[in-house]
């Protein structure tokens, strides 16, 4: 089982926090829609931000580990990563606007489909773009010493 662990490590971590990451965002959707009646648009804009400033802090303490400390390497890497969360955002009020006007799903239910969307992309962006040869052990490896990015 640790064996396990240890070969999908950051993949459990990304899908773990990606969880929290779903539940401070659909937490806040519906108490901002549910209870201070925000309409939906403004309430997913709103949700989505807190989640992407939660997710950045997990993602590059705990699931990738990232080694860069430099301040222009933090702002790099901060930078690529609000790059690619902007566009899941536009995802994430995408899929709301196509599912919730266009198709009439319950909104509740279409964030819950859009946060799954977004999930998977945020993975992918992440892996490949934001913290690609920066995370873990790999880091010094891959760049040399790259906490003076």
């Amino acid at each position: 089982m640790k064996a396990l662990f240890v070969k999908y490590k950051e993949l459990i971590l990304y899908v773990l926090f990606g969880g929290l990451t779903t539940l401070v965002n659909w937490g806040l959707y519906t108490l901002l829609v549910d209870v201070f009646h925000v309409p939906y648009l403004w309430s997913t804009a709103i949700s989505q931000i807190i989640a992407i400033l939660f997710a950045y802090v997990t993602n590059r303490i705990w699931v990738f580990e990232s080694k860069v400390r430099s301040i222009r390497g933090i702002a790099l890497e901060m930078a690529k990563f609000f790059g690619a969360r902007a566009a899941s955002f536009v995802l994430d009020l995408g899929c709301m606007y196509v599912g919730v006007e266009l198709f009439h799903i319950d909104d509740k239910w279409m964030k819950l489909i859009a946060n799954i969307i977004v999930i998977i992309v945020n993975y992918v962006l992440s892996k490949l773009f934001v913290f690609s040869g920066h995370s873990g052990k790999e880091a010094g490896k891959k760049s040399g010493n790259n906490t003076s990015d």
